[in-house]
């Protein structure tokens, strides 16, 4: 073959390799491809869940003698109690599917704390993808929202878990809240250290108050580590989890008790979406090369290549976040239902707020949604 011959071929293939690059890069079915190079490689490095039941978790001791206590009452009742009337029987409510949306896919994230064999879900959020007015919408939850089960009575919303497991657990957030979960993710402390030093630390800006805290108790548990200043600071992983765990100091801003806790938390979590925001993309690939493991999801690969789609093409770098319940539509007896400290919600104003907050609903929208939906 001469030298020209050569020359024209190479000449094609370059030709050919800038079209498949300028499809790839340029049109929305090329970068598809990508997409899915991308959800797969994720999808290959999470920890699947397989949904796990009552039976292979454990129960908080006070949830496990209710269950018993409940169990023999029943017993009891049912070798004294008269014929049934069935007719006097009210029938069971069947709730509507919840709300879902096309331009919204809502995913449950949620730390367990592992800690005296318990498995309490003390970071609960739901973090959905809005592609109407292209945000990540962050919303707390917090750990003290009482509700209601058939199968494990009273009790608070971060005990569902250790109880009944993830499914159990999406199923209360969706009957509750009234919107659908796509899918969730949840890690452990150990966890959530090792994905910050994995990302080289955040930045937090810290108030006084909680930095001499943090210095003086044992929230940062390695005491080398106890040296963090009024202002912005770049956490490692274990100094960002004590700032998480932090509840008895008011936060920059004056937010205090466990509003101010899960406010540290979308901080956090916003701080993570900046840190990773501002990485290349080998920076990227080799990150989640080292964190995906630690994360535990039932979210399949078709969802994750829709995410990465819907950040990349809407242009996702913003994110909004809120806590339920909103302030003014709860109340916070000391006990109530044997549950002690509890939130008791007034659900339909804060569905409401939900409602508007997720799905961009005007007051009267959302009021109808939630006629529509309870």
């Amino acid at each position: 073959m001469d030298k020209r011959k050569k020359l024209m071929i190479s000449g094609i293939i370059l030709v050919v390799l800038l079209l498949v690059f300028c499809w790839m890069i340029f049109t929305r079915s090329g970068r598809r491809v990508i997409y899915r190079l991308a959800g797969s490689y994720i999808y290959q490095g999470v920890d699947k869940d397989d949904d796990l039941e009552t039976s292979s978790v454990i129960i908080p001791f006070e949830k496990e003698q209710y269950k018993n206590e409940n169990n023999n009452a029943k017993a009891e009742d049912s070798e004294n109690a008269e014929p049934i009337i069935e007719a006097n029987e009210p029938a069971p409510r069947i709730l509507p599917d919840p709300r879902h949306e096309d331009y919204v896919s809502n995913y449950l994230l949620f730390g367990v704390e592992e800690i005296f064999n318990a498995k309490n879900t003390d970071t609960i959020m739901i973090a959905s993808i809005n592609t109407k007015d292209s945000t990540v919408k962050l919303t707390s939850i917090l750990r003290d929202t009482y509700v209601e089960t058939e199968e494990y009575g009273p009790s608070k919303i971060n005990a569902i878990f250790a109880m009944g497991g993830a499914k159990a657990f999406v199923k209360v957030i969706e009957d509750y809240f009234r919107i659908k979960i796509d899918g969730y993710a949840y890690i452990n402390f150990e966890a959530f250290e090792n994905i910050i030093d994995s990302l080289g630390g955040i930045s937090i800006e810290l108030g006084e108050e909680e930095a001499e805290y943090l210095n003086t108790t044992n929230y940062i548990s390695n005491p080398a580590y106890r040296n963090v200043k009024a202002g912005w600071n770049e956490l490692n992983g274990n100094q960002a989890l004590g700032y998480c765990r932090i509840r008895l100091v008011p936060t920059l801003g004056g937010t205090s008790d466990d509003y101010g806790r899960s406010l540290r938390h979308r901080r956090v979590l916003n701080a993570v979406f900046n840190k990773y925001k501002s990485k290349s993309l080998f920076d990227l690939l080799r990150i989640s090369n080292n964190v995906l493991g630690y994360v535990k999801t039932n979210v399949n690969r078709q969802q994750i290549e829709k995410a990465i789609e819907d950040i990349v093409e809407n242009r996702i770098t913003k994110m909004d976040s809120m806590r339920l319940p909103v302030n003014g539509a709860f109340e916070a007896p000391i006990k109530y239902q044997d549950v002690g400290y509890p939130l008791i919600y007034d659900w339909d104003e804060n569905i409401i707020k939900l409602y508007q907050f997720i799905y961009l609903d005007a007051r009267e929208e959302a009021e109808v949604n939630l006629e529509k939906y309870k």
